[in-house]
């Protein structure tokens, strides 16, 4: 929890309230359904929690902003967002049911208000959003394909609507077809921890 503090000192104490909570909250249900790594549950502030905000230090989300979490897996990064970002609508969708019934569990214990999901493909989302945001899921060029169509026109924030997401190594190959099209933000000249030297924050706009 020190860590989300350090990097976002200015929390509510709501906020830093639900933050606080997830640990034990996680923890809890990854016994039960495994959504996260035994070892990553030790470090989940930064590898998760932390992680997940990095979107948020290249773009502060406007109140009204619809966001979808695209493959969410146990919530990341659309809980820690909904905690940080409580007047954006987020949807998370995944393909595998019981990882969201975590997301489910986790949303309701910590009185989120701004999360709903769904159990299905991304293919069969049809809702238009802001911006589709994922953690490393598939290829760039497959995320565009699957989500070029839930990308709404209108223009809300101070950033084109289109994607963000979060990836780590390198990156050359698959941005190459891109060129100028894509903006890279490298985490580590935000968090100094050296699980974030090969993190990056890719923005496609659509």
């Amino acid at each position: 929890m020190e860590l989300i503090l350090k990097y976002f000192p200015h929390l509510t104490p709501l906020q830093q309230q639900q933050f606080g909570a997830l640990h034990a909250l996680y923890a809890d249900w990854n016994a039960k359904i495994n959504v996260i790594s035994r070892k990553d549950i030790d470090n989940l502030y930064e590898r998760h929690v932390l992680h997940s905000l990095g979107l948020a230090t290249v773009l502060t989300f406007r109140p009204g902003t619809r966001i979808l979490d695209m493959g969410t897996g146990g919530g990341f990064p659309g809980i820690p967002l909904a905690i940080l970002f409580p007047e954006v609508q987020f949807h998370l969708v995944d393909s595998i049911g019981k990882k969201l019934k975590v997301v489910e569990g986790v949303a309701e214990s910590i009185g989120l208000k701004n999360v709903t999901t769904r159990h299905c493909r991304v293919e069969e989302e049809k809702g238009l959003f802001d911006f589709v945001v994922s953690r490393a899921v598939v290829p760039m060029n497959e995320l565009e394909r699957l989500c070029r169509k839930n990308i709404q026109r209108v223009q809300n924030n101070s950033l084109p609507n289109g994607i963000l997401c979060l990836k780590g190594g390198d990156l050359q190959e698959e941005l190459k077809p891109y060129k100028q099209r894509i903006e890279v933000y490298n985490l580590s000249d935000t968090f100094k921890e050296e699980f974030f030297e090969t993190k990056r924050v890719v923005y496609l706009p659509l």
